[in-house]
């Protein structure tokens, strides 16, 4: 599958920016099966010329009936597309997953917590209860 982002490392964090060009059917499921999990807008360039972006919410691999779905950016109807129509798919719309782990969100509740901690302990002491 070509892709046309370099990456210096071999791994990219996010997809944002990459363009896959697959080759055959088994890289074309692989590119829709990363633009499923993404978590951003992609855009599918069509046999026919059209570009469609938008959000993928589902696909289907079923040889050749395999298709996908997706949510157009311009409001219009969901779409339905066939895997044979495809002939790129890039990652176009911003990563919102991007930098999100786990390590990060236990750290923003952690201090939240203690800021709230702070908070009570301070009303309290402006009653006189501690």
């Amino acid at each position: 599958m070509t892709d046309t982002k370099n990456h210096s490392d071999g791994v990219a964090a996010s997809l944002e920016g990459r363009v896959f060009q697959p080759a055959s059917f088994a890289e074309l499921a692989e590119a829709v099966e990363l633009a499923f999990d993404y978590r951003g807008d992609v855009t599918a360039i069509l046999k026919s010329g059209e570009s469609l972006s938008g959000y993928l919410f589902n696909r289907q691999v079923s040889g050749s009936d395999s298709s996908l779905e997706v949510f157009p950016s311009d409001s219009s109807p969901a779409r339905r597309i066939r895997y044979d129509q495809i002939t790129s798919i890039a990652f176009t719309g911003e990563d919102t997953a991007t930098g999100k782990s786990w390590e990060t969100w236990i750290a923003k509740k952690d201090s939240e917590r203690r800021a709230e901690v702070e908070r009570v302990a301070a009303d309290a002491q402006a009653r006189g209860i501690l």
